[in-house]
């Protein structure tokens, strides 16, 4: 399988130096926020360990030039809202069976892939790490809310026990102020997962600091 037959446009790094133990790398999978596209997170890979097979996947849902999203929304008095439930499930599927064709495609490690989500992105990476754990060996989860739709299927505990999740939010976010990434903390707190919560004084988006909290705890995933 190569590239132009892998379900969603993307973009790679390829490692820059390998793991002590195993032929396989481990792999990475961006997903950026909407109206974004996959050079949006790829441009963090330098800063990221480089023991890791990065790609960044393009959403499938076009919204404008160079403007992609994993579902449409819309915002009401209560927040967003997603417009068409289906969307987002369609995306949610199409994510874990790109997952499947990198390890063919790429040669990765299926038991070390990592989703790092921004925004949307992270709110598809919970989704699918949530009801998959045994898919995800650890999310990076910036800026983004907890998928309420996905509470029914939320894996047992004993999936989801010790499953490392970095969740980071600005106080000063004005897309998804920080009561949503406070709501995904509490949430998380009451499953079995291995939280790490960060709070920064930002706005929407990643700054130096909380990127270098990113590329350490990453690291340190890969030397346990």
């Amino acid at each position: 399988m190569n590239k132009e037959t892998l379900p969603l446009t993307h973009l790679i790094r390829e490692p820059t130096r390998k793991m002590a133990a195993g032929p396989a790398p481990p792999l990475l999978l961006l997903l950026h926020g909407v109206g974004s596209n996959e050079r949006d997170l790829m441009g963090l890979a330098p800063w990221l360990d480089g023991r890791f097979f990065v790609v960044s996947a393009r959403a499938p849902i076009t919204l404008g030039y160079e403007a992609y999203g994993w579902f449409r929304f819309e915002y009401t008095p209560d927040g967003p809202v997603v417009s068409d439930p289906r969307e987002a499930e369609s995306s949610y599927h199409l994510i874990l069976r790109f997952m499947d064709k990198l390890v063919e495609a790429y040669g990765g490690d299926p038991d070390r892939t990592y989703l790092m989500g921004f925004s949307q992105g992270t709110i598809m990476g919970l989704s699918v790490a949530l009801t998959q754990p045994e898919k995800v060996a650890g999310v990076v989860a910036m800026s983004g809310r907890f998928p309420d739709a996905i509470r029914p299927q939320i894996a047992p505990p004993e999936k989801l026990r010790g499953l490392p999740i970095l969740l980071q939010h600005g106080t000063e976010d004005p897309v998804l102020p920080i009561q949503y990434g406070r709501a995904a903390r509490e949430t998380l707190d009451h499953l079995p997962v291995r939280l790490d919560y960060r709070e920064y004084l930002m706005g929407h988006h990643v700054t130096q600091e909380s990127l270098a909290n990113t590329a350490a705890w990453l690291t340190a995933r890969l030397d346990e």
